[in-house]
Parts: C-alpha cells; structure tokens; sequence
C-alpha cells in the first residue's frame, strides 16, 4: 500500500488560543479553519474539545482525535478499504477519504496526500578533505534565516498493547519495522516513504493511552537549532534536547505544549528501503541519544571588566 505518511493530526484541545499562539511560534502558518500548516501542506488541526465534529475522544482523554495518512493514488485507497471492512466499520467521505480505526482505538483517515513538493537545499557542510559547500554570497546571516517546518515527519504514541499496535500497521497497512526498543516499541515505516519512521509506539498503562509527541523535519541542525532557540525566547519550556537520536540519527529538540503532549523539531533524519535490517537494542538513555545540549544565554569570552580586576581577585 502507497501509503506515505501523515498528512495532519486532528486534536480537540482546551484552550484554543494557547495552542493558537503555540503553533504560530512554533513555526507553522495558519491558513484558516484552525489548520496550521508546514511548507509542504502537512498540518496540526486545532478544533476545541467539545467541537461535534471531531472523532469521539478516546477514553484516556487525550487531545489526539485523529491521525490523518497521506496516500499516493485512488488505487491505494481502494485497497485500503477493502482490507479494513473484512472486520470493521469504515467510512467513504468526499473526495474517496476513508475513516476508520485501528486496533487499539485511534481515529484514522486516509486520504489523497496534500502534500506539496518542496524543492528546497539541504544545509551544506564544509569539511576537509571534501569538496567546498558554500561560495561568500551563499553565507547567510543567521538571524533572518526563516527556519520554518518542512513537513510532518512522525507520531508516537503511548499504547497499552505494543504487539496488537505492530501487527495492524505491518500486517494490515503494510508498515515496516525499521529498529526496535526493547521495553519500549517499534519503529514503523509505511512503503511509501523511506524516513526512518513516521510512527513509533510506547508501551504504557492503559490511563496513558494517547499521543506522547509530534514531529516536523526542519532543512538541518542549524535550522532546528535556530527555531528551538526562538521558541525557548518566545517563552516556551524545553523538554528535552537539544541532541541526537542513535535510532534514526535524527537531531531532536522536544517541548511542552498545551495540546497534551509534546512537540519535537527534528532534522536529518535516516532514510531505508526494504533491504534495510532492523535492529533492536534495550531501551535505555544510551540508547536513545548519542549526545545531548542543553540551551543557555548567549554568551562571550571576555577580559576583565572595565577598570581591572577587582582586589583578591
């Protein structure tokens, strides 16, 4: 199945402004009817909780209402249809979308992708012994870099039930397992794309059902540095990183958010086909980063203060 990956994730949340507000600093633009889009079209949906048009809440309370999948042609459509109504209840929209859930109770869509084809430069790097990267009029200034998100890169979610959770995207949907976390989940990778993952399952209590984060591919590290940086100034609370993953060796830099769960830049991340072999290691800090910063003030090496240093120092 050409499924290619997410094209928006749906949330019923509290407070309509905050997150408002939340997305805009974040990077994505609103486009109207509560869509905050990326430059290629993939978005977060902002609907307020009670709004009679979301999928019913899961039981859990999450704000997460639906993960909306990008596919390549009517053809897949029609084959996801007729896998998924062997045993459940589907829904044919306009436009021949298809809503339904998975095994575990999260709201799905399927859809013609939205996706719009960027043609934009990877960051560049010099390094020696390789070839130049950038001429002098190639070397931006820094702080008018725009450092926007590219595209929805993935979803993780908290699920009580990890086998059941895999066995519907592999054997239903046709997702491959990149790596694996033992004591945590898989990596899944739907056919139509060769990122690392676009979905990564969590196993938790049943309470925590529901999504943990999102993420967006900014062009590199020097982007995702430049827009977490902003986003701490903007007033917004760092979660995690900024760092490296080892699985998927994609940059992260992780925040809080008032959507109920937590949102991730990340940038470079690894690209598989299916000769790809999966690897699985135990879950453990060593294992899920190679390196971490942590953010501060700017700051300069300097002399001594004007006037010389003080006495007994």
């Amino acid at each position: 199945m050409n499924i290619i990956g997410p094209d928006a994730l749906v949330f019923g949340v509290d407070d309509v402004d905050a997150c408002t507000k939340y997305l805009t600093a974040y990077g994505l633009e609103p486009v109207g009817d509560g869509r905050f889009e990326a430059l290629d079209g993939t978005a977060i949906v902002l609907r307020h909780r009670s709004d009679a048009s979301l999928p019913a809440a899961m039981e859990t309370g999450n704000m997460l209402r639906q993960v909306v999948y990008g596919v390549a042609d009517e053809a897949t459509l029609g084959e996801i249809a007729g896998e998924l109504a062997h045993d459940r209840q589907i829904q044919r929209l306009a436009g021949g979308a298809i809503e339904a859930q998975d095994d575990l109770g999260f709201p799905l869509k399927f859809q013609l992708t939205v996706r719009r084809q960027l043609d934009l430069p990877g960051e560049l790097v010099n390094a020696p012994g390789a070839p130049p990267q950038r001429g002098p009029n190639q070397i931006g200034v820094w702080e008018e870099m725009p450092a926007k998100p590219r595209t929805l890169s993935h979803v993780v979610c908290f699920v009580p039930d990890i086998a059941a959770a895999e066995a519907f995207y592999v054997k239903r949907l046709g997702f491959k397992v990149t790596d694996r976390l033992l004591n945590a989940g898989p990596f899944l990778r739907p056919a139509g794309t060769q990122d690392h993952h676009t979905l990564f399952f969590i196993q938790t209590p049943p309470f925590m059902k529901g999504c943990e984060h999102f993420a967006f591919h900014m062009g590199g590290p020097t982007e995702l540095m430049l827009a977490g940086t902003r986003f701490v100034k903007a007033g917004y609370q760092s979660f995690w990183g900024p760092g490296r993953h080892k699985y998927g060796s994609n940059w992260f830099w992780y925040f809080n958010s008032p959507l109920g769960c937590h949102v991730e830049y990340d940038a470079d991340m690894d690209l598989h086909d299916d000769e790809w072999a999966p690897r699985e290691t135990p879950m453990s800090p060593e294992a899920s980063q190679a390196f971490l910063f942590e953010h501060r003030e700017k700051w300069a090496p300097g002399g001594p203060p004007p006037g010389g240093r003080k006495p007994g120092h």
